[in-house]
């Protein structure tokens, strides 16, 4: 509790130090006894740098990462996603960061582990976003802080809801949609999500896929098998929507192909 304690005295002494308005330092409060004091430094940071300005309650809670809505210099809404490092599971991580050559060095130790499969979802995000797949646009990375667009009515600042909680227009289109996305992010992203379900698609609109850390390079010698289980996640769906999907084997199997002729 004392080494505790004194780290949260180095960092308001350090606030101090800086003249930091204490209004934005109140705003951090929130947060401050469920985050450990690195990553309260870390958001501090953030801080300091300009690329949050305020942080508010938590947007969706998860065994990784908790998203909280936060606000940048201009109060124009973020999404700040924190991965935990100390209570997170991390034994399934090391499925789908082992053999990526983005990452050369694999710890399996938490506190090595956590910020890598933060940086990851940066990259992936910036892939997809790149090549027009929607994502919530990556903005910045420090250690287990991800800052992103945030994605939800700007004027009320609520989030999006899950695809899953609305009515959605039209399914069958909606459904081409997304698999127009996953093939998307397939052929020019080299990407495949790896755990998309409707519990991993908010709607705005349109689908938009979120939480993309353990997305995989298509060099990945699962990635066609994770291909198919996405596909076959957003089919069981949508058919329990009513609409008629084609056989995700099928689908899967035109994805590889378009994919093996760019």
């Amino acid at each position: 509790m004392k080494r505790v304690d004194t780290k949260r005295r180095l960092i308001d002494s350090k606030l101090e130090s800086r003249k930091m308005r204490r209004k934005d330092i109140d705003d951090f409060k929130v947060v401050e006894g469920v985050i450990d004091p690195p990553t309260l430094k870390i958001l501090y940071r953030l801080l300091n740098k300009g690329v949050i300005s305020r942080l508010f309650g938590a947007i969706s809670t998860g065994k990784e990462a908790n998203v909280y809505r936060g606000e940048d210099q201009d109060g124009y809404p973020l999404a700040v996603k924190i991965y935990r490092m100390t209570t997170a599971e991390t034994d399934f991580m090391l499925e789908y960061i082992q053999g990526d050559p983005r990452f050369r060095r694999v710890k399996r130790r938490s506190r090595a582990l956590i910020p890598l499969w933060a940086r990851k979802e940066y990259l992936n995000l910036k892939r997809y976003y790149d090549v027009g797949v929607r994502v919530p646009k990556p903005l910045a990375i420090e250690r287990n802080v991800l800052v992103m667009e945030f994605i939800g009515n700007i004027e009320s600042k609520l989030p999006a809801p899950l695809i899953r909680q609305v009515k959605i227009p039209s399914p069958v289109e909606t459904f081409n949609q997304i698999i127009e996305m996953i093939e998307l992010g397939y052929t020019k992203a080299e990407l495949v999500h790896a755990d998309l379900s409707e519990f991993n698609i908010l709607w705005l609109d349109e689908p938009i896929f979120i939480d993309v850390s353990q997305a995989v390079l298509k060099s990945h010698e699962k990635a066609k098998r994770y291909l198919f289980r996405d596909i076959k996640n957003v089919a069981n769906y949508f058919r329990r929507l009513g609409v008629e999907t084609e056989d995700p084997k099928i689908i899967t199997e035109h994805i590889l192909s378009v994919g093996e002729s760019e």
